[in-house]
């Protein structure tokens, strides 16, 4: 996405994995996922950790994850890769899903290795895509598992949690919950259906290099067959054209 003066704007997904469900409890990070995005397009560059938490992995963790504690033992604990995943997620807003329980582990680890530290919550924005996903899916599930379902993001190959492949799909998941018309887009109908369950339309990642598209503006007897059009609509409805009151023609 761009702001109105065309500057840039990089959005991180992010997901963790942990040892238990409570800092407070003394849990610790196991696993960092974030994927880039630009523009509303993946830019292929991804930041992926495992981490040492010193200290046991829950049992019932395990079995969401399947991260064991010797899987962990050989890796490096948080301290020696703060510089590098603070590097990849400067300034970038960051796209999370239930945000509360990730950033609060990462804050967690930045106040144990320095209390005076500057947290995630206070130097980087955040979207957290499960509160907007109950705003526009009131009532109804809206875990990961259920949104790729609504959207047809395929996520067969998610039969445990991990937090790249997770930080992957809700990307495609995002992107799609906020870019509008998606029952049109995935389905190709005209959306009687509700929108709400999958169109089983499979998503196809597009080169990020690729040459973008031509925008080709309308001219001369296009703009104003155009405006007369408009003319019409406001003249059959009353003066109630919303596109010329957007524009002042009215």
């Amino acid at each position: 996405m761009t702001t109105p003066d065309n500057t840039v704007t990089r959005q991180i997904v992010l997901d963790t994995e942990t040892t238990g469900l409570e800092t407070s409890q003394g849990h610790r990070i196991i696993e960092i996922g974030c994927v880039e995005v630009i523009n509303r397009k993946l830019t292929g560059k991804h930041y992926h950790q495992y981490i040492n938490p010193e200290r046991e992995v829950d049992a019932g963790a395990m079995e969401v994850h399947g991260i064991t504690n010797e899987m962990l033992a050989d890796k490096p604990v948080f301290a020696q890769i703060r510089d590098d995943f603070m590097s990849f997620i400067a300034g970038a807003e960051l796209v999370i899903h239930n945000a509360p329980f990730d950033i609060g582990f990462i804050d967690a680890e930045l106040r144990r290795m320095d209390s005076r530290h500057n947290t995630v919550a206070l130097t980087n924005s955040i979207v957290d895509t499960l509160i907007l996903a109950r705003g526009k899916h009131p009532g109804q599930k809206n875990n990961l598992d259920a949104l790729c379902k609504r959207y047809g993001v395929d996520n067969s190959q998610r039969e445990l949690h991990g937090a790249l492949l997770d930080a992957e799909i809700l990307a495609d998941v995002y992107l799609l919950m906020t870019g509008g018309q998606t029952a049109l887009m995935l389905g190709g109908g005209d959306g009687s259906d509700g929108g709400d369950e999958a169109s089983g339309a499979e998503i196809k990642r597009l080169d990020a290099g690729r040459r973008p598209l031509p925008v080709i503006a309308a001219q001369g007897n296009e703009l104003l067959r155009h405006q007369q059009k408009l003319e019409a609509i406001n003249g059959a409805s009353g003066g109630q054209c919303l596109w010329l009151a957007e524009d002042g023609s009215a």
